[in-house]
């Protein structure tokens, strides 16, 4: 449960069981066990042996499970495309929580109007649909207790409110509002939603999101890498950990810092 990052009511409903089941389960003072069933589930989900669960061998992993999944998907253009939205749909449906390090900042906190100036130059992304996922995502945000982390670099930020490299023909007044309205947003969905922005003068990461304990996919440009296996989600998990570590706005600061840059829009 520790290394899913799941909260115990969330965990619970990834095996099918209840919270108070699980808490009798966890409890010293209780001697209840999975039944066989959940324990399947519980294995298959998490990459462990029942044996280990049981306490019959001090491996966590059987023979069969030996074998990592990477799965390389190409023709992705986009780093938000169709399957993208499917695992994020498939994580927020089961009630896991959501890791990213997206291209430039998430989409849902993006306005429409750069939404479709990001993304005017590639022709294999339907601007509308995404206006439309980055609208029911925030509205789900806010009508639920889902759980969402970005690492954003602090420079990638100071280069939009400058309106530098790829944002150079977005008009600062546009720039202005999108600060402010993210700065609004991650103030009023804090802490369910965490922002920490990292200096790339210290650290450096590629896009990456873990969908949960399930999968991670890492974004290349092209190529999506499709991680299933235990070993490898969590060393996502971890690597986004160390974006945390290394943090130099924390997030109940990050709005404050987008305020003060909207401020500075020339």
């Amino acid at each position: 449960m520790q290394r899913s990052h799941l909260a115990p009511a969330a965990f619970a409903r990834s095996l099918g069981i209840d919270r108070s089941t699980l808490s009798q389960v966890l409890s010293p003072s209780h001697d209840r066990l999975l039944r066989a069933e959940t324990l399947a589930v519980l294995s298959t989900r998490y990459g462990v042996s029942v044996d280990w669960l049981l306490g019959l061998t001090s491996q966590e992993r059987s023979g069969a499970d030996v074998v990592e999944q990477v799965r390389v998907e190409g023709q992705a253009g986009s780093p938000t495309d169709d399957r993208f939205l499917r695992w994020y749909a498939e994580a927020e449906n089961a009630g896991y929580p959501i890791r990213t390090v997206p291209r430039s900042f998430p989409d849902f906190l993006k306005l429409a109007d750069v939404i479709a100036y990001e993304y005017a130059g590639w022709p294999e992304i339907d601007t509308d649909a995404s206006v439309r996922w980055a609208q029911e995502r925030l509205a789900s945000m806010r009508a639920s207790d889902l759980s969402q982390e970005a690492c954003l670099p602090l420079q990638g930020l100071q280069v939009f409110a400058r309106g530098e490299a790829q944002w150079s023909a977005l008009p600062a007044a546009l720039r202005r509002e999108q600060l402010r309205v993210m700065s609004e947003t991650c103030r009023a969905l804090y802490p369910g939603l965490r922002v920490h922005l990292y200096d790339l003068r210290h650290t450096y990461s590629a896009p990456f999101t873990v969908f949960g304990p399930q999968r991670a996919i890492l974004y290349t440009g092209g190529l999506f890498f499709v991680f299933t296996a235990s070993k490898h989600v969590r060393l996502l998990n971890q690597r986004f950990d160390d974006l945390i570590r290394a943090a130099v706005v924390q997030p109940a600061d990050v709005p404050d810092v987008l305020a003060a840059l909207a401020r500075d829009v020339g």
